[in-house]
């Protein structure tokens, strides 16, 4: 995922197709398995993996009964093989850096159809990029008052952007879930809280590379194996799908 604000990539998810939506459900899917059966167990106060995994659900709108129904798959140990965590780095459209997250069950077919986007779009899967980007939580709440600003400053998130009647609150890693409940109290319930990834430094990039970067997403995206994309281009990639860049 990537773009400006995170919240713009959700509602893009949230907009999706029938079979876009269903895609992005059986990703969720396997990363809730992949978290109960090696994170040990499928309570996420304390399998922190899962924690994660359901959070990121949530925020796509992924039913209950089908999060319910992969829980208790995994725990009996039934559908789907072992699935392994694994992480491509390279450069996109105008020496972006990329960083490709996955979950594979064949770590040659997965390399292969990433490889292959990267080459069709005019990247190339070479140099080390991991490095220029920071793990943090990432929390949205329906409510961009002065308040809840001032509140989640208070509480120690590490940036805050509103946008609408939205505000995306990003916190440190270990804090995400202290802040989330802590906001929950005051009753600023989050639509979202999640681990992701944010670059250190953004690249500004011309209009006609900036739609030639959000198409390379959208087809890493579209790759079953693949979880989530970063980049470090400036460039929001939701609004560039529905034409606001050309």
């Amino acid at each position: 995922m990537a773009g400006h604000n995170k919240w713009s990539q959700i509602k893009r998810k949230k907009a999706a197709n029938d079979n876009q939506r269903g895609k992005i459900i059986s990703k969720h899917i396997r990363a809730i398995q992949s978290a109960v059966r090696e994170g040990g167990g499928g309570d996420p106060s304390s399998n922190l993996a899962l924690k994660n995994a359901l959070g990121a659900a949530k925020a796509d709108d992924v039913p209950s009964d089908n999060v319910d129904r992969a829980i208790e798959r995994a725990l009996g140990g039934a559908e789907g093989g072992s699935f392994e965590a694994v992480a491509y780095e390279g450069y996109g459209p105008a020496g972006v850096a990329f960083l490709v997250e996955a979950l594979t069950d064949n770590r040659n077919r997965t390399v292969a159809e990433v490889r292959h986007v990267f080459s069709k779009h005019g990247g190339n899967m070479s140099g080390s990029t991991a490095w220029q980007f920071d793990a943090v939580g990432m929390i949205v709440v329906p409510d961009a008052s002065e308040a809840t600003q001032e509140a989640a400053i208070d509480l120690g998130a590490l940036d805050i952007e509103a946008e609408e009647e939205m505000l995306t609150i990003t916190t440190p890693p270990t804090d995400l879930y202290r802040i989330a409940e802590a906001l929950s109290e005051r009753g600023v319930t989050p639509e979202v809280t999640q681990l992701t990834k944010v670059p250190q430094t953004r690249a500004s990039v011309e209009r006609g590379d900036a739609a030639k970067i959000a198409r390379m997403v959208d087809a890493l995206e579209d790759l079953d194996d693949v979880q989530n994309v970063y980049t470090t281009a400036d460039v929001d990639v939701a609004d560039v799908m529905a034409g606001g860049l050309s």
